[in-house]
């Protein structure tokens, strides 16, 4: 059964960092693409970044380009958003995904297997 754990999120004063993590049982990395989305009160699930070990493929959001980076430890099937230079406007719960076939960066609704959420707050 696949299962994904978020934590890590918390309260941050902007321009602080966070490190997020997602625990992955059932797969493994080498076969599954790992996507991080973020949703605010009142909006849809937007993409943070896709990741895929499989097919070498990294690809963020504009909107965190250069500020936040996914990395992977595969012994401990985890994979790790850091986040730096925080701003109030990346305030959501932040999920992780997982799907086998994904291959680019696309939407939410593409990933079948969901964690549960972490809440990220940045004050201003």
């Amino acid at each position: 059964e696949v299962q994904l754990v978020e934590s890590g999120g918390g309260l941050v004063q902007a321009g602080g960092s966070l490190r997020l993590s997602c625990a992955a049982s059932g797969f493994t990395f080498d076969d599954y693409a790992i996507g991080w989305f973020r949703q605010a009160p009142g909006k849809g699930r937007e993409g943070v970044v896709c990741f895929s070990k499989k097919d070498d493929i990294t690809t963020y959001a504009d909107s965190v380009k250069g500020r936040f980076t996914i990395s992977s430890d595969n012994p401990k099937n985890t994979v790790y958003l850091q986040m730096n230079s925080l701003k109030p406007e990346d305030t959501a719960v932040y999920y992780c995904a997982a799907d086998p076939t994904i291959r680019v960066f696309t939407t939410a609704g593409e990933y079948d297997y969901w964690g549960q959420g972490t809440q990220v707050t940045v004050s201003s």
